[in-house]
């Protein structure tokens, strides 16, 4: 097989998500330490939960054709609009590139549970011939690469990586190697999610995942004592990346670089992570390898961070493992958007980037009385300034799948 080890930047953002509906406000939001975490109808009788993440003044019909709405989930909906953005902060179709090299690796957690969930009930109320003809294309989780490569014309790779709550990262760090090794110029990659829907809801309640705190301000505080389950929400984040030589011969903005990618299974539990975070653990040390340096040259980390009980202290565990000592200013930019779950690595990528960028890091809010089992520097209630050259993404899912990406300054 081919090995060119080309460099992959990224030259192109774009955001949705609970904090803002673009990629300014939602880091102008995220530094100031803002909430999007707000009192919604689950649409469930009785249920315990009543918060969540969810986009607010935003209209699908103000970005997409209204024919194209009603024939995709939200999810796809709120991919493409991500996606649109990153690709028009790139600049890539102004510029004249091959479109043959040309891909896109966007994928979610759980997909179209919102189009099921309508079909179903449509089938059981009134008979099999008022299901959508475009139920099954209008669900599947590919279909954000489709419907890009479709619109614009792309020809590279176009694929979707499906790894629950790691999807956004998987998918970036896939990308980034299809690029390295010439199978492409150019990728659009991220992560989408809408299941914020009463089917979706009523499983992770019963797998009491949830936080069943009702004080939208304070339900998401990882690393906290207080902290009981994860506040599920609604977003998606996608990046532009390319070739190094490719990026630079048509003038384009550089944001960073990824230099490492690492993955790994914990091998343990469907939904739980080991105590030790060994997997974890694994996937950071791959990704420290792959991208050539020292554990020292980290200057922070966007982790995980959910606020469950159990996923913050193995990360926490995980952490002291790979680092010892020496571990960097952390924190957890959950606190503030909730789990957007495949979307999560996407969007959190983004957030390192902009540390990079501005030199500030965001804060994990809501870190009012420390869990003395999760004793690192998490960047408590407010953003701090400093310098940051390299930066690390944590993502985890379901299954024990295990993402870490790196981004260093350019």
């Amino acid at each position: 097989m081919k090995q060119l080890h080309r460099r992959v930047v990224v030259t192109g953002l774009g955001i949705l998500s609970p904090i803002g509906n673009t990629v300014d406000d939602s880091w102008s939001s995220c530094i100031e330490g803002k909430s999007g975490i707000t009192t919604v109808d689950i649409g469930l009788k009785n249920n315990p939960v009543n918060v969540g993440g969810r986009l607010k003044n935003f209209n699908t019909d103000e970005f997409l054709d209204s024919k194209e709405v009603r024939r995709i989930d939200p999810f796809i909906q709120y991919g493409l609009i991500a996606a649109n953005q990153s690709i028009e902060n790139s600049g890539i179709l102004e510029s004249d590139v091959d479109l043959k090299k040309v891909g896109v690796n966007f994928g979610a957690g759980i997909g179209g549970i919102d189009t099921i969930e309508k079909n179903k009930a449509l089938l059981e109320d009134r008979g099999y011939r008022k299901v959508s003809p475009f139920f099954v294309p209008g669900s599947i989780v590919n279909m954000i690469s489709g419907l890009l490569s479709i619109k614009h014309g792309f020809m590279g790779p176009n694929t979707s990586v499906v790894t629950a709550c790691s999807t956004g990262n998987h998918c970036i760090g896939t990308a980034a190697r299809s690029i390295a090794c010439g199978e492409a110029d150019v990728m659009i990659a991220g992560g989408a999610e809408m299941a914020s829907t009463p089917l979706s809801i009523a499983g992770f309640i019963s797998a009491r995942a949830l936080s069943l705190n009702p004080d939208p301000d304070s339900a998401s505080r990882p690393w906290d004592r207080d902290r009981d389950g994860f506040v599920l929400s609604d977003g998606a984040g996608s990046l532009v990346l390319e070739d190094f030589s490719h990026a630079k011969a048509r003038g384009a903005i550089i944001h960073a670089e990824i230099i490492g990618f690492g993955t790994s299974s914990d091998a343990y539990h469907m939904t739980a992570p080991p105590e030790d975070g060994r997997g974890a653990a694994l996937a950071m040390s791959n990704a420290i390898d792959d991208a050539e340096i020292n554990i020292s040259d980290v200057d922070y980390i966007n982790a995980h961070g959910t606020s469950t009980p159990l996923g913050d202290v193995a990360e926490t565990v995980a952490l002291k493992s790979v680092f010892g000592d020496s571990v960097p200013q952390i924190s957890s930019t959950k606190s503030m958007t909730g789990h957007t779950l495949g979307a999560a690595g996407a969007i959190e990528s983004i957030f390192c980037i902009k540390a990079i960028n501005n030199g500030i890091i965001p804060p994990t809010i809501n870190l009012d009385n420390p869990d003395p089992l999760c004793d690192l520097n998490y960047t408590p209630l407010v953003s701090i300034e400093k310098d940051v050259t390299i930066a690390m993404n944590n993502s985890f899912g379901f299954g024990g799948t295990n993402s870490t990406l790196v981004f260093k300054k350019i």
